[in-house]
């Protein structure tokens, strides 16, 4: 039997990569569309490292994204995110990547969805997963997308095009909240005892404890938390138990098999000097705080963008776990992270009683890494 060819790009967009397709090339059935796309990113593999597909058996890079021209006269494309288990038969389509989010521009400018127009343009992005607009501007050379650039995005080795992405009304409340209980803090029964939480739903639904209420610092690399079964297990009991709460799943369980993206769980401390992953030293003076994520169970290698809009929101919020760090209250906020710091806009409102997200703004790079065909067996 002859392998089926299937029109794919593999691109890099902030911190993480992914696989792009356009809608038109998968089939239109959800079933078919999601063995397709496991078996091509080389899911589940129960050795773990995705050897028979093109997955890169971390979450940075075990992922998939599908666009087609919008559907909304308010936007230019539709964009759909899939965050790829690596040991199981998963698909969680439950939130947005925020650093993929950076690629959807260029990939619409590229593949001709939208026309290039002067040194800039903006593309109106419709992400689906959320059901949110962000708008995406994207530095262009001629016709294509503009690649090479003097800015600099820790996590990424090559300096890039500054992408400038700006989410809309970012809260994911049906009235727009960013609290989805209603308060800035929560107590969370766990099986290990009750810890405090903000639960925030912007960008992606995200969980912040403070490092300290953990016996961590926030400047932990992500080998120290890996190596710690009992401490993963306590962070995605913690995960979990917020999701029910969040209104997010009808059960812990659920939570674990369903949507193992979302909501991602953060701790947060004080600003201090530490090493990075690249073993450079981040003074204290660089950021406004530290922060470290983990993701899919695993620590994140640097920051999820979403997870950047949430804690700028969580920051700015009165009386969240994350309002007694000094400084805090910083605009733009400095993110200390595994990998160095991402800075982030939030603008919060306060609206009949509701705590709104009416714009978020970062900045991330983006580059087209391969072109043609993926082969499905």
């Amino acid at each position: 039997m002859t392998q089926t060819a299937v029109p794919a790009v593999w691109m890099r967009g902030g911190t993480s990569k992914g696989l792009f397709f356009h809608e038109a090339d998968l089939p239109a059935e959800p079933a078919e569309r999601r063995r397709w796309l496991l078996r091509l990113l080389g899911s589940p593999d129960p050795y773990g490292k995705q050897i028979d597909g093109l997955g890169g058996a971390t979450s940075s890079t075990s992922k998939v994204v599908v666009i087609a021209p919008s559907r909304r006269d308010d936007c230019d494309v539709d964009y759909w995110f899939g965050h790829v288990a690596i040991s199981s038969a998963t698909i969680d389509y439950s939130g947005n990547c925020g650093n993929l989010t950076a690629a959807v521009g260029p990939f619409a400018i590229d593949e001709g969805l939208v026309p290039a127009q002067g040194n800039s343009t903006q593309v109106r992005i419709w992400q689906v997963n959320i059901g949110k607009r962000i708008l995406a501007d994207v530095p262009v050379d001629g016709a294509r997308a503009r690649v090479i650039g003097d800015f600099r995005l820790d996590g990424v080795p090559f300096p890039g095009a500054a992408i400038r992405l700006r989410f809309e009304q970012a809260g994911g409340g049906e009235d727009g909240s960013v609290l989805p209980t209603g308060q800035p803090v929560d107590r969370l029964p766990t099986a290990e005892d009750a810890i405090e939480a903000t639960l925030i739903h912007a960008g992606n639904p995200a969980v912040f404890v403070r490092a300290e209420d953990l016996q961590l610092t926030g400047t932990e690399t992500a080998a120290q938390i890996d190596r710690q079964p009992a401490l993963l297990a306590r962070l995605d009991d913690i995960r979990a138990v917020a999701a029910v709460r969040m209104g997010l799943a009808p059960s812990v369980r659920a939570a674990r098999d369903d949507r193992p993206a979302t909501p991602k769980i953060h701790w947060v401390g004080a600003a201090r000097d530490h090493r990075l992953a690249n073993t450079r030293r981040l003074e204290q003076t660089e950021v406004d705080l530290c922060a470290r994520a983990l993701s899919m169970g695993r620590a994140h290698h640097a920051f999820p963008g979403t997870s950047g809009i949430a804690l700028a929101v969580a920051a700015a919020l009165p009386g969240s776990v994350l309002s007694s760090i000094p400084g805090i209250a910083a605009k733009p906020m400095r993110i200390g992270h595994a990998s160095g710091v991402m800075q982030v806009t939030a603008t919060l409102a306060r609206e009949q009683g509701v705590w709104k997200a009416p714009e978020v703004c970062l900045e991330r790079s983006a580059r087209r890494l391969m072109q043609g065909e993926v082969l499905l067996p």
